[in-house]
């Protein structure tokens, strides 16, 4: 697992900055990503992916213990789908 304070750590052996710095730039990209999607719009970051908010209509399930009918409030999920060049990097 890679936690935030790894990549910041190295963005900045990268590229010369101190630590304190490289995560800043890292919580605002993320920060940057999270404000795009409450506002529905879709991220886009050529070479690695797009970010996009996908909304889930209701629905109705079933409780598996009881078999009951439940319904299922509408939301909207975060999605991400990798760019061809991610995909090549991952399957070579």
């Amino acid at each position: 697992m890679t936690t935030t304070n790894e990549i910041a750590d190295k963005i900045a052996a990268d590229n010369s900055l101190t630590k304190v710095q490289a995560k800043g730039i890292v919580e605002a990209v993320f920060k940057a990503i999270a404000d795009a999607a409450g506002s529905d719009a879709e991220t886009s970051i050529p070479g690695f992916g797009k970010f996009k908010v996908k909304a889930s209509p209701e629905r109705e399930g079933r409780n598996p213990s009881t078999g009951a009918t439940v319904k299922i409030a509408a939301s909207k999920k975060l999605t991400f789908a990798p760019a061809k060049a991610l995909k090549d990097a991952l399957n070579k």
